[in-house]
């Protein structure tokens, strides 16, 4: 699914749903933290980690307006400050994904699944 079209002088740019996605995981990753990205699974209601190869499932990538919005579904550290590390994700995921496609991010939801003990 096509996210955004851009026309220059060259051609056409298009960025796909998937690119912004694994892009916006990979800098979530980065945060102090996030453990990783969740998916529950509707027929008995359990969150579980996804692997890194699959993390883009725990994000949703919307477009309005020509403006982004980005749902993460993770789950963080035991231990830490789920509103620092909701401030931390929020700040570095908008401006590296802005730098990254050219688009602005209207908003970021930031869903917490779940924690885990990390040894």
């Amino acid at each position: 699914m096509k996210v955004s079209s851009m026309d220059t002088h060259m051609g056409n740019i298009s960025i796909d749903q998937e690119v912004v996605a694994q892009y916006a995981g990979t800098v979530a990753m980065e945060c102090f933290g996030v453990v990783g990205m969740a998916i529950m699974n509707v027929r008995d209601g359990l969150v579980r980690l996804l692997k890194k190869d699959s993390m883009t499932r725990g994000i949703q990538v919307l477009l309005n307006n020509n403006k982004l919005t980005l749902n993460f579904h993770i789950i963080v550290a035991y231990g830490v400050s789920i509103l620092a590390v909701s401030d931390n994700l929020i700040s570095n995921v908008k401006y590296k994904v802005e730098e990254f496609t050219g688009i602005e991010i209207e908003k970021i939801n930031i869903f917490v699944e779940g924690v885990k003990v990390i040894d």
